[in-house]
């Protein structure tokens, strides 16, 4: 853990890969919070929240054991108990084991369910992306038509304009099934074994256990091969064609533009069918700020019965990076509107009633530090930038007033406590 040095400094730093969340930018995590929670409503989703650690199986199983994720990134450790767990590394497998264990397969299916949750990688961190970041994502559970897909893409289309986000691009694939795959990954197989001296080390893992995450890699010395290996979307079968058909045709009906990717594919095994990412412009194809796709084998995996289902994951830090470069304007957090100035020992006493009574009229309000002068406590009010400056003193205690100052205007009148609460207001 890195030291800071020089004077009354702290010998402590966050952990790599992680940041603190200031007051600064708290108006940026409540407006992507409250937007997503808003749409996701609108949609008919319900909010759920499953444990930051599950048993590791979990994602060995439904993530895949071969993925760089599990391989490289996932946090495992092992409790008191000798129990195997893992913090989440994605939110999708959590909230399929969810649905199984609570028996969500008797609801109206399709579930859908959202969350907005902290999720754990152990990745090299780089502008937008943190080993701890926090994840709003869906889940529609239990319906295998491609109009859920258009669904959860018009969603999540939805959410990025609410935000006020332009120049997202989304990119669409179809990967196909256990019907069409297997052969598509043997003809890219046999493309890729005369070309292993040309790809990373990781490549040349991926071959032996998935050829399809080879198309995944970022390595600059792989995309001339990825550019020119076998496309999939030429070898779908009937029905997944006819998926990916019907999906591109309710989008054109929900006027989302859209590029077809044919190399496009996803990091999990549990992905079939439709993938899809939204990619702003800063940052090409080199980074997405949401993505997501079906995964219809995923909850058969988990020991269910085949079930289909179909969402998304959108990092919150890389949203609000990318509304910080587009200077997206925030929505102004309520300010700390009356300052309550005391004068004397029972006047600081009577300050803190006064607070109170004008809190639970949904007036903020804060009191002055004791010891102060009552010159010190209107500059501190002044410095928090609030409206008014309640100032009470043993005259005002004597008489059940309050002398109330326009910190705008310096403007000051007497008025009974009682009606303190309606002369802030009013103002």
């Amino acid at each position: 853990m890195a030291e800071q040095e020089g004077k009354g400094a702290s010998r402590f730093q966050t952990p790599r890969g992680t940041a603190d969340v200031l007051p600064e930018d708290e108006p940026y995590w409540r407006f992507v919070r409250e937007t997503g929670e808003r749409i996701c409503h609108r949609f008919g989703y319900r909010r759920i929240e499953t444990p930051m650690f599950e048993a590791a199986g979990l994602f060995l199983r439904g993530v895949g054991a071969g993925t760089d994720i599990v391989e490289k990134e996932v946090y495992i450790f092992e409790d008191r108990g000798g129990d195997k767990l893992a913090l989440r590394p994605e939110g999708t497998a959590n909230v399929c084991r969810a649905y199984l264990e609570h028996g969500m397969q008797s609801l109206p299916q399709p579930v859908r369910l959202f969350y907005i949750s902290p999720v754990f990688r152990y990745d090299r961190p780089q502008a937008g992306r943190y080993r701890q970041h926090t994840q709003l994502g869906v889940e529609a559970i239990g319906d295998g038509e491609a109009l859920v897909d258009a669904e959860v893409i018009d969603l999540l289309a939805s959410f990025y304009d609410a935000l006020g986000l332009a120049g997202i691009t989304l990119q669409l694939n179809s990967i196909g099934d256990s019907a069409c795959r297997p052969a598509y990954v043997e003809s890219l197989r046999s493309y890729y074994s005369e070309r292993l001296d040309q790809v990373c080390a990781d490549c040349r893992a991926r071959f032996e256990k998935n050829p399809l995450r080879m198309l995944d890699c970022k390595e600059e010395r792989c995309q001339p091969l990825i550019a020119e290996a076998p496309v999939l979307s030429d070898r779908l079968c009937d029905p997944c064609a006819e998926h990916f058909a019907a999906l591109r045709s309710q989008l054109d009906e929900l006027e989302i533009s859209y590029i077809v990717a044919p190399r496009l594919v996803r990091g999990f095994d549990y992905y079939t069918r439709t993938v899809f990412e939204f990619q702003p412009a800063e940052e090409g194809s080199q980074s997405s700020i949401g993505a997501g796709g079906r995964y219809d084998g995923l909850i058969e995996l988990l020991g269910g019965r085949p079930t289909p289902g179909t969402g998304f994951g959108s990092g919150v830090e890389r949203i609000i990076l990318n509304l910080k470069r587009q200077n997206v304007p925030m929505p102004a957090l309520p300010a700390v509107r009356v300052y309550v100035a005391h004068l004397s020992e029972a006047a600081q006493r009577a300050s803190l009633r006064l607070a109170r009574r004008l809190r639970e009229g949904d007036v903020a309000a804060v009191v002055g530090g004791g010891g102060r002068s009552l010159k010190a406590q209107l500059r501190h009010a002044d410095a928090l930038g609030v409206r008014y400056a309640a100032i009470l003193g043993d005259q005002e205690l004597a008489k059940g007033e309050v002398t109330l100052r326009d910190m705008l205007n310096g403007e000051q009148r007497s008025l009974p406590e009682s009606d303190l609460l309606a002369g802030v207001r009013d103002g």
